[in-house]
């Protein structure tokens, strides 16, 4: 029976990538420390692990807006703190309101942005067998022309 729980390589390696993704969130502010409600804005307030503060105004949410006061006070922090949760019924995740927050064409334009710079091993190949065939086509100065009276 000892020998079901070992420990495995393969699971020392997750652990290890699961560890370094998590320091990498916890870096980028996309995780949350602490959450309050704000009675007299009516937001409910994070403070980020950046140091960050973000607030959202509750009603905007249907979930959220069908809790009284009292319940969005009891808004609790994720162990991980990547989530937000009220009661068993109500669970919004930090990064989701972080992107709700930003205007849809910027949404996209960054997350563009971010894939572009992407590295993986097909980018790798399809670069090197366009390299092959010659590659990008060098630009050229553009003509000089003269102006006609």
């Amino acid at each position: 029976m000892r020998d079901s729980y070992k420990i495995t390589p393969e699971f020392r390696a997750q652990l290890r990538a699961a560890r370094r993704f998590d320091a990498a969130e916890r870096a980028a502010g996309r995780r949350a420390v602490s959450a309050s409600y704000d009675h007299e804005t009516g937001r409910i307030m994070l403070e980020l692990s950046n140091g960050s503060v973000f607030g959202f105004v509750a009603s905007r949410f249907p979930t959220l807006a069908a809790l009284s006061t009292e319940e969005l006070a009891n808004v609790t922090v994720s162990p991980g703190g990547s989530g937000l949760f009220w009661n068993d019924d109500v669970d919004l995740s930090v990064a989701g309101l972080l992107l709700d927050a930003v205007d849809q064409r910027d949404k996209r334009s960054e997350l563009a942005r971010m894939a572009g710079s992407t590295r993986s091993a097909a980018k790798a190949a399809a670069a090197r067998k366009n390299g092959k065939k010659g590659g990008r086509p060098r630009k050229r100065p553009a003509v000089a022309r003269a102006k006609s009276k």
